[in-house]
């Protein structure tokens, strides 16, 4: 289902700004921990690298020395005497002299390091791990290992459980506290190197103060180089990690970490600002800026999201539509601030009463939109009584009245006869129908309730209806036009007409005026309708004139809604003119409620109408609150008679009192009278002694097709 606007306005009203930080704050958090990995890794290779050539360089110094004859005594002394253990192989790999201890493994490879392009054969240690070839042939160092010796080594205080102290200068002592330490004896006494059981030696210096840590870390690995007649000398280098290189590690990572910590805190930073900015910015989003509560927005957004949640499914909801019906006599009476000021107290006071997953907001100036829990019709009604009173109470002096419009939204079940949900469900258009319901009060200047029913239902789905197909109606012409005759009463002479409009849709069959006209007036559509029966008209009165049949003037209903154009009348003389038709045959009547618009704009509108020849009336004189001071004002030629004057009780002595009155008045404005709605011989009798100079209605005639009204005109 496609998200409403307001959803989507939302939504980028709550990413914005925020998220910008967030992306920034987490690629930088992922760049600098890639970063300290690449770092580690590159310095690693580079002190492993650096340790390498030289360990490389002492394995050819002593290989150069084997070369010159082992047979040698000298030479043979200074083999044994180095500090480096060492195996000499044949071509077949038989070891034919060796030095110290031979721990090398079964893995080894020719491998390029990473500046060089000369090829080193190396041989892994087996009794230490912390050198190793991968299976790209490239010597690598076991980072964590060398980081957990960094970290018990230099990073534990002095008293802590991880690596060790030496705290004698006394040889024997230094001796004695390396073996318990180490499992292994000092071998000199200045600097003692110490084979450690894992295969990595260890540095320590007998002449610090009290309390020397170690100095360095040995790691071994096996370098190969070839010598005389196809032997291989194996030389076992250790590379020395010392306390230097340490230092140099922590100091750049130290720079790295305060830098990157400065960056991140300054994004953080942003974050929290852009969260807390956020944040304010949502809430004037939902701030209703009259009661300072919530607003229309916030309830559509979370009335409809606290309906589709699924745990709400069982609960039985109500829409509402609460209407303060004395807000503008208020406020005129006090003042603007006082009436937003009584409106806040009843947004206050409706507040008090919202529940647990009810929700309330001022929805525009004084409707104020409710989402209701409830267990029964008869108890919502109940509650919504007392609320009523709880406002009531709040004008004092004033008699203050609500009413309020309810549509339900009830637990329903699907077809399995589980709960079904309302993920799909529209709180803007329950709104709407609550709205309807409460409109049907308008009338009353009463407090009230109304829930929306079937018929309301109905009028609603017909509204859907008839907006869905007016254009295309239009379009084909669906709409025609009835032609109800006009009589004189003395001779029973067809004097005029008047146009009126009927709906043959093929789809839903004859449809009369009452059913469509008042929603054509309330969606502006009335306007294109009255275009379409002035064209028509004109056009028919064209083809009658062509045909020879002595035409009378046929009047067309304008909706006060036109004569808000100010070209009203030149439209009409176009559309009139486009037809070929003369103007005198075009009559234009206006409602008598127009005349409580823009009077100097309908006097002008009239003036020209006047000058380009066509007729103007007043239609239905007498149904509303006539202004007799607006008849002085007005240039019409026409003055129509309400139907109501000559049914009902109106009928009797005191309406013929008043029609015999108003046919006087519109003499003596010169004026000519029509009356509608006539239907018994005695009215036409009465009308035509008074004088009235036109009768429309049921006893000459019914309004009807414009080939039959065709055939009323030869008689």
């Amino acid at each position: 289902m496609a998200k409403n606007k307001n959803q989507k306005l939302y939504r980028k009203v709550k990413k914005n700004n925020i998220w910008g930080s967030i992306i920034a704050f987490t690629i930088f958090t992922v760049l600098f921990v890639a970063m300290m990995v690449f770092l580690s890794g590159f310095f690693l290779q580079y002190i492993l690298e650096s340790k390498f050539v030289n360990g490389y360089d002492e394995v050819v110094r002593l290989s150069k020395i084997y070369e010159r004859g082992i047979e040698n005594d000298d030479i043979k002394s200074i083999l044994e005497e180095s500090d480096m253990d060492f195996v000499v192989t044949d071509d077949s790999g038989i070891v034919i002299y060796k030095k110290g201890e031979d721990t090398r493994s079964t893995k080894e490879a020719d491998v390029i390091l990473s500046e060089e392009n000369v090829k080193y054969h190396v041989v892994e240690d087996a009794e230490s791990d912390m050198i190793y070839i991968d299976n790209n042939n490239n010597l690598k160092l076991r980072a964590n290992k060398v980081f957990k010796w960094i970290g018990e080594n230099y990073l534990s205080d002095e008293n802590g459980d991880t690596g060790f102290v030496i705290s004698t200068t006394d040889e024997d002592e230094l001796k004695d506290e390396l073996k318990d330490e180490l499992g292994q004896e000092s071998d000199e006494t200045g600097s003692s190197t110490v084979h450690y059981s894992n295969g990595v030696y260890f540095q320590y210096s007998n002449n610090a103060d009290t309390k020397d840590k170690i100095d360095s870390m040995g790691i071994p690995a096996w370098i190969s180089v070839d010598t005389k007649d196809g032997e291989h000398f194996i030389g076992k280098a250790v590379f020395n990690l010392n306390m230097r290189d340490v230092i140099l590690f922590l100091e750049i990572y130290a720079a790295v970490i305060i830098l990157v910590a400065i960056i991140v805190t300054i994004l953080f930073v942003n974050v929290i600002v852009s969260i807390v900015h956020q944040t304010r910015l949502t809430s004037l989003f939902f701030l209703d800026a009259t009661t300072q509560g919530r607003n229309w927005m916030w309830y559509l957004i979370n009335g409809e999201k606290t309906l589709r949640k699924r745990r709400n499914a069982k609960e039985n909801f109500a829409v509402a539509n609460l209407v303060f019906k004395n807000y503008r006599n208020y406020a005129l009476c006090h003042s603007v601030k006082d009436g937003e000021e009584m409106l806040t107290k009843i947004y206050m006071t409706i507040q008090r009463e919202i529940q647990s997953k009810e929700k309330m907001a001022h929805a525009t100036t004084s409707n104020f939109a409710l989402l209701l829990k409830y267990e029964d019709e008869d108890k919502l009604k109940m509650r919504l009584h007392e609320l009523i009173t709880k406002l009531e109470a709040l004008g004092g002096d004033h008699d203050f009245k609500f009413q309020i419009g309810v549509d339900l939204i009830p637990s329903t079940k699907n077809e399995k006869g589980k709960t079904a949900s309302r993920k799909n469900i529209s709180i803007e258009q329950h709104y709407n129908n609550a709205c309807s319901a409460r409109s049907t009060l308008s009338g009353s200047d009463e407090s009230g309730i109304k829930f929306f029913d079937n018929k309301l239902l109905e009028d609603q789905k017909w509204l859907d209806t008839v907006q869905e197909h007016q254009w295309s109606a239009l379009k084909n012409e669906e709409f025609k036009v009835y032609y109800q005759p006009k009589y004189n009463p003395r001779t029973d002479e067809l004097s005029g007409a008047e146009a009126l409009i009927r709906w043959e849709s093929p789809e839903y069959g004859f449809v009369t005026p009452g059913r469509i006209i008042p929603l054509f007036e309330k969606n502006g559509f009335i306007t294109e309708i009255d275009h379409y029966m002035i064209s028509h008209v004109a056009r028919d009165q064209k083809v009658w004139l062509d045909q020879g049949y002595k035409c009378v003037p046929v009047s067309v209903n304008v909706s006060r809604a036109h004569f808000a154009e100010n070209d009203l009348a030149e439209q009409i003389r176009d559309m009139v003119d486009d037809a070929g038709c003369p103007h005198n045959l075009i009559e234009i009547e206006l409602t008598e409620s127009a005349f409580f618009d823009d009077k100097n704009a309908m006097i002008e509108t009239i003036k020209k109408l006047k000058n380009y020849g066509f007729v103007v009336s007043m239609d239905d004189f007498g149904s509303g609150y006539s202004s007799l001071n607006s008849l002085k004002d007005m240039p019409l030629d026409i003055l129509k008679l309400d139907a109501e004057f000559f049914r009902g009780e109106n009928a009797g002595e005191r309406g013929e009192v008043v029609v015999s009155e108003a046919i006087k008045l519109a003499k003596s404005l010169n004026m000519r009278t029509v009356a509608e709605g006539v239907e018994e011989k005695g009215q036409v009798d009465f009308l035509a002694e008074q004088g009235c100079d036109m009768i429309q209605g049921y006893y000459y005639a019914k309004p009807m097709p414009k080939d039959d009204y065709t055939e009323r005109m030869t008689k």
